[in-house]
């Protein structure tokens, strides 16, 4: 309200009813606007002062809060684990350094802040940094770097980095700093190198594994099909590594694989040889290499392989058996010629193992064969095609004690099969669980039978050890059959021990508990029986009949039976000799010592029914019973 109306509105307010100008009335009035209008003055005063100093807390409050996102800002990139630097983009000085960087270049910032490069590194690397920073400036372009050598500083020689390098400009759009980070590499890249490395190559013997052999044979495949070129694959097998290996422990058998691989690799010279597991090496021979060259070479690496080999103070015999297949001959793609590589081995290894074998048109009829054969044993069960034959056991003097169990397939199209053929496939596909246990019921049930209590004796593999509950599935066959747990023996080769020593010994030990005896067969045939010996009281040690067959005509295995039943008798373990089928074999076991036998001399195996005598059962009550 302007102060003339403001006087227009006090002149009515003090103007009486006959027109008359109340002048104390209106002195009244002026005075208490002006004291209104003071109040108002005082009160727009105090909010200014008030609102002065809020801006002024509140600029006190930015700055304070500016202050304090610089210093976290400072702190961040102080304590960045990476080199972090700053210069003026004009002529390259540097205006920032953190820790990181000082620690990189090992100069203190002091020595580098407001200083160029041609004042801090030498002539050639300032050359090189100028160039850089011009580059960037020049172009607006940020610069990177990954993965190359930075010659520069303490650690700075030999070291992998990644660098960036980029401009930043001012307000005006004027180059104004270049910012750059250095981070050291080194050890992530070695880290992926040897990451890489270990994905293809195997971590015992270094050498290529199987993933980089079968890219290698994928790529020499495409060229020798573009080249019309040929090659051979080599499939090969260590022997005895296994039982090496168990004997001496791991850490022998693995010092015994890297001694082994390192022959291999010295030998082939140029080509690719890779560890494709376990004991097993593929060789990946180069290009128009003959195959007498071929064969040669393979020779070669038996013969290197099969010389002793010093480990730990061991001297450890191995021996290597080898497997040929040739592109494009005998196969044209990776799965044929690595299978008829595999076939040659197999066929390498049944033939006496150290040997070489190229693969030949039956081995792949023989490796089919195999495979249908793997295929019936899974009917044969089903079909009531397995039989147990029984063969007796007597003293030395001739009196029958008891029978060995048997197995037996009469397969319905191939006749019977011989246990040597398909007894290891059923190992292989872990059927000889199943089968064992079919084997082992059907014989108790049978002796359970006869009226005289003879001994029976069952193999079991070693598959059986490692799979299944074997203690639980004898001890409920013998329930079943009712046969006495005296009367049943186990044998086992040393195959059981080897592998699980302790697990196998346990059971052992908790089958002797029920009253089974266990005896060792095939004795002397093995690598270690004699620790064997040693670590369980076995019932029986049978002496296996390759040294009985040979007592006439080899003097060496007279005295190996001598040594064996001598040791033997040492121990208080009866002795057991298979496949006795002389006169004189007899008396040279009887002049020895040697209590029981087993053979055709005694009897050969066959159904139950040619020995019902023995078993004291006459024909009429075995046909009513």
């Amino acid at each position: 309200m302007t102060t003339h109306r403001l006087l227009a509105r006090q002149i009515r307010q003090a103007t009486d009813e006959s027109g008359q100008v109340d002048l104390t009335r209106l002195g009244e009035l002026v005075s208490a606007a002006y004291e209104e209008s003071d109040r108002d003055r005082r009160r727009t005063d105090r909010a200014i002062k008030l609102m002065i100093e809020e801006l002024e807390q509140t600029h006190k409050r930015a700055e304070q809060d500016l202050l304090r996102a610089r210093e976290f800002l400072d702190s961040i990139i102080e304590n960045i684990p990476i080199a972090v630097f700053a210069k003026d983009a004009k002529d390259s000085r540097y205006v920032l350094l953190n820790r990181a960087g000082e620690e990189y270049y090992g100069v203190p910032r002091e020595a580098m802040l407001g200083k160029t490069p041609a004042e801090i590194f030498p002539e050639n690397v300032a050359r090189v940094v100028n160039e850089q920073d011009r580059r960037v400036v020049d172009s607006g372009t940020p610069m990177i770097l990954e993965g190359h050598l930075l010659d520069v500083g303490v650690k700075g020689r030999d070291r992998l980095v990644n660098s960036r390098k980029l401009l930043i400009r001012d307000g005006d759009g004027a180059p104004q700093y270049l910012v750059g980070v250095i981070e050291d590499v080194t050890e992530r890249i070695t880290n992926e190198a040897r990451i890489s490395h270990l994905a293809h190559h195997d971590a015992l013997t270094d050498l290529p594994n199987r993933s980089a052999f079968n890219a290698a044979l994928g790529e020499r495949l495409e060229l020798a099909q573009e080249a019309a070129t040929s090659f051979a694959v080599l499939s090969l097998d260590l022997d005895r590594f296994k039982e090496v290996n168990d004997v001496f422990g791991h850490p022998v058998g693995d010092m015994l694989m890297r001694a082994a691989a390192d022959r291999l690799a010295a030998e082939a010279d140029n080509a690719f040889v890779a560890r494709i597991g376990g004991d097993e090496f593929m060789i990946l021979m180069p290009d128009h290499v003959s195959r007498e060259d071929v064969q040669a070479l393979a020779e070669r690496l038996v013969e290197t392989i099969g010389k002793e080999l010093e480990v730990d103070d061991y001297l450890l015999p191995v021996g290597l058996s080898v497997g040929i297949a040739f592109y494009p001959d005998d196969g044209v793609n990776a799965a044929t010629l690595l299978a008829n590589a595999d076939s040659a081995l197999h066929r390498a290894k049944r033939e006496g193992r150290g040997r070489v074998r190229v693969f030949e048109s039956e081995m792949d009829q023989e490796l089919r064969d195999r495979r249908l054969l793997q295929l019936d044993l899974r009917q044969a069960l089903e079909q009531n095609q397995f039989l147990v034959y029984f063969q007796p056991q007597a003293r030395i003097d001739g009196e029958v004690i008891g029978f060995e169990a048997l197995l037996r397939w009469n397969h319905p199209t191939r006749g019977f099969v011989p246990p040597d053929r398909f007894i290891p496939l059923a190992e292989e596909n872990g059927l000889i669980v199943e089968i064992g246990e079919w084997v082992l019921r059907e014989a108790c049930r049978e002796a359970a039978s006869w009226p005289r209590p003879l001994q029976v004796a069952v193999n079991l593999s070693p598959v059986q050890f490692q799979a299944g509950d074997l203690e639980r599935s004898i001890h409920q066959i013998l329930l079943e059959t009712g046969l006495t747990p005296t009367r049943l023996e186990v044998e086992i080769t040393e195959g059981v021990l080897i592998g699980d020593f302790t697990g196998a010994l346990h059971l052992l030990r908790r089958l002797k508990a029920l009253g089974i005896r266990i005896a060792m067969d095939d004795f002397g045939t093995g690598y270690s029986s004699l620790s064997y010996l040693q670590s369980f009281p076995f019932d029986k040690i049978k002496i296996d009949r390759g040294f009985i067959s040979n007592l006439d005509a080899s003097p060496q295995s007279a005295e190996i039976v001598r040594a064996v039943l001598s040791l033997a008798h040492a121990l208080n373990i009866p002795v057991l000799a298979e496949g006795v089928e002389t006169e004189a074999q007899r008396t040279f076991l009887a002049r020895e010592a040697c209590e029981e036998m087993q053979g055709y001399l005694v009897g050969r195996p066959d159904l139950i029914e040619r020995y019902l005598d023995l078993v004291g059962m006459t024909v009429q009550r075995r046909h009513y019973a």
